[in-house]
């Protein structure tokens, strides 16, 4: 069973516009099924997750791209980035937009090498587990706090209870855990897992202890929703800083996690500088922590945590299916004062906070922290352009129904993202 992707436009768009496109993202979230859905009759498929099509990449790069005439999928690409130049070489020959799409399960490593070997000519597109609006075949563009959109959504918006919001939580996005009924989750994320560290680990970094990188991934999942310290991770793990540091980034490249920056301005005063970390899927995250059902999760310790992670999670998701950098910030400051997420586009910035709450009494009280911002005593002349309007705000909670909170934000049900 297909489940159709907000992200399709996103990619006919850039392979219409470039000869090769690069789809990257973490590894089983949907990239070759996306691609082979797409693909019209006569476009050839290749992987080279199999060893003898690898070698012939490797080996002879003139002749597989005879073997595998444009159009063609070419699957898990960095296998082989020998035949990047060979690409490069016929696209320049031939200037013919879509010839090239290719996958890559390690994104910034393959961006890197893309970039380099086909500068200008190759778009680069993140896809990630499916989101609830691809779920729900609902198909929302790119989060906003804006009412009005908010209230139109309403018309084809599916509502969950908490039970439903937690065990889709629990599940988390992996195209395979809703394309296959009565899948075991423990057995697939365990499998996942597994695969993830002999393959991508591997050939990301030199990692001597792979059971050290398991527990250090485990540390990470259980640390969801906090702000990075290398050095807390490094004491868990038992492992240096700097090694710390070094595997964080290897789950930063291969889409396991994403960091999300404090939003800095010079009328802003003792801002945090530390990102936060979250699990972008919350399935594996659940597995990771050892939490065995929904319910458990639901009334446990982590559940306020594993809330705030499943909704920037579904808002980061929805910019980057539109194919969109996610503009996506944070604050806290030096008085613990705090906005979950901000999204800063278009020279406003709308703050957002994330309650696991039905009723989330006082929860925009620290949004004025954001009002110097706005104020033109804070700019001189040279700092003018750094002055930013404030949006409307929103909570994201688990009320019933959209409603106000106030004159200028609003509670957001978390299945209206």
């Amino acid at each position: 069973m297909y489940i159709q992707r907000k992200i399709e436009t996103t990619v006919r768009r850039i392979s219409q516009t470039f000869p090769a496109l690069m789809l990257t993202g973490p590894r089983q979230s949907g990239k070759t099924t996306l691609l082979r859905h797409l693909s019209e009759d006569g476009r050839k498929y290749v992987s080279l997750d199999d060893p003898q099509d690898r070698l012939f990449a490797k080996t002879e790069p003139a002749a597989f791209l005879e073997r595998y005439y444009p159009p063609v999928i070419i699957d898990e690409i960095q296998y082989a980035p020998e035949i990047l130049p060979y690409i490069k070489i016929h696209i320049d020959k031939h200037k013919a937009n879509g010839d090239f799409w290719l996958t890559g399960s390690q994104m910034f490593h393959m961006m890197k090498n893309a970039s380099e070997s086909l500068a200008g000519r190759v778009g680069i597109v993140n896809l990630f587990g499916l989101s609830n609006s691809e779920i729900a075949g609902t198909l929302f563009n790119s989060f906003t706090t804006d009412k009005e959109i908010l209230i139109k959504r309403l018309e084809r918006a599916r509502p969950m209870t908490l039970p439903e919001v937690f065990e889709r939580i629990h599940s988390g996005g992996m195209p395979r855990v809703y394309e296959q009924q009565g899948l075991d989750l423990a057995e697939y994320y365990s499998s996942y897992v597994q695969t993830y560290l002999s393959r991508d680990v591997r050939d990301l970094t030199q990692v001597a202890d792979e059971l050290a990188f398991y527990r250090f991934l485990c540390v990470a999942a259980a640390r969801t929703g906090t702000l990075v310290s290398y050095e807390a991770l490094a004491k868990e793990t038992e492992i240096s800083a700097p090694t710390a540091k070094q595997w964080l980034s290897v789950l930063v490249s291969s889409g396991v996690v994403i960091l999300i920056e404090p939003y800095h301005n010079n009328a802003l005063k003792r801002v945090v500088k530390a990102p936060r970390m979250y699990f972008l899927d919350t399935g594996l995250a659940a597995h990771l922590t050892k939490w065995q059902n929904a319910a458990v999760l639901e009334s446990g310790a982590m559940a306020g945590a594993f809330f705030e992670t499943y909704a920037v999670s579904e808002i980061y998701k929805s910019f980057a299916n539109m194919g969109k950098r996610p503009p996506l910030y944070y604050y806290r400051d030096s008085n613990t004062k705090e906005i979950d997420l901000i999204i800063w586009q278009d020279g406003a910035l709308y703050p957002i906070e994330i309650k696991k709450s039905a009723n989330p009494t006082g929860a925009t009280r620290h949004f004025t922290v954001l009002n110097p911002v706005a104020d033109d005593k804070n700019y001189d002349e040279l700092t003018r352009q750094l002055k930013m309007a404030i949006g409307p705000g929103c909570v994201v909670c688990l009320a019933n129904d959209l409603r106000p909170i106030d004159q200028k934000n609003w509670a957001v049900p978390v299945w209206l993202i």
